[in-house]
């Protein structure tokens, strides 16, 4: 099912709910790249990509997601982890970067180009290529007093590019029996599903520290997060789509 649908992009946000937790703290060591995996429980070429995040996420010197869409949901199956703003994202990034390809199983790496989600070698390839250049910038995050405070370095000289802070709360692993569908019969399992994604600020290439409420990490079925900052890039209609990925950090693992 690595069919290529090409369709206008719109803009969409997901609002994260929750709760505090205790003081925690990260060291500020930036990860080779970002990975977003587009998948579908609904679609047969899928599961081989979802077993290849799962032993992404292993890496720690990678930050692999799980964002499951929707529009394969009329096929008997709908999927119980997707979310139409995930569907959204991955058609914003096929607009950026201008070539209008949106297929499953897809993944983006660190939001400047895509490899098929499955293709390992391809995936490591992509992964090398970003990793000549590298992040923008370097995060450190401490949870304290309810708080989370991210601490923002730029690697190099000061960026005036715009770009946003987001809190992405995620789901370590969740397993889920296909009762239809293209995958009937099968038991998935998938790693850092993403569950939601609360921008909490902006930055504007010099170092700062930025605090937002612990509540933006959590969401219902979340036991962990990952901070990103992402460049926005300027669509038709004052609308804004997501860009290179400048830095990254896993939240601490206390949960």
């Amino acid at each position: 099912m690595l069919t290529v649908l090409r369709q206008s992009a719109v803009t969409a946000a997901v609002l994260a709910f929750g709760v505090t937790t205790a003081l925690a703290q990260t060291a500020a060591k930036s990860p080779k790249a970002v990975l977003e995996l587009f998948t579908s429980q609904g679609c047969s070429s899928c599961p081989p990509a979802d077993a290849l995040v799962v032993e992404l996420a292993k890496d720690p010197n990678l930050i692999a997601l799980t964002l499951p869409v929707t529009y394969w949901d009329y096929l008997g199956w709908k999927d119980t982890l997707g979310k139409d703003s995930f569907a959204k994202r991955q058609k914003l990034y096929a607009k950026a970067r201008g070539d209008g390809q949106v297929y499953t199983p897809q993944i983006v790496v660190s939001g400047v180009s895509h490899a098929i989600g499955s293709e390992k070698a391809e995936v490591e390839k992509a992964v090398s290529q970003f990793a000549t250049t590298g992040f923008a910038a370097k995060l450190a995050l401490k949870e304290e007093n309810g708080n989370l405070q991210i601490r923002i370095s730029p690697a190099a000289a000061a960026s005036e590019e715009a770009a946003g802070v987001w809190v992405l709360p995620i789901s370590r692993q969740a397993t889920v029996p296909i009762t239809r569908g293209e995958n009937q019969g099968k038991t998935l399992t998938y790693a850092n599903v993403v569950r939601g994604m609360v921008r909490v600020g902006d930055w504007n290439g010099q170092e700062t520290t930025l605090t937002a409420p612990l509540a933006a990490t959590q969401a219902p079925e979340a036991d962990g997060y990952v901070v990103v900052i992402q460049a926005d890039r300027p669509g038709k209609h004052g609308y804004m789509m997501p860009g290179a990925i400048l830095a990254a950090a896993k939240g601490p693992a206390t949960r």
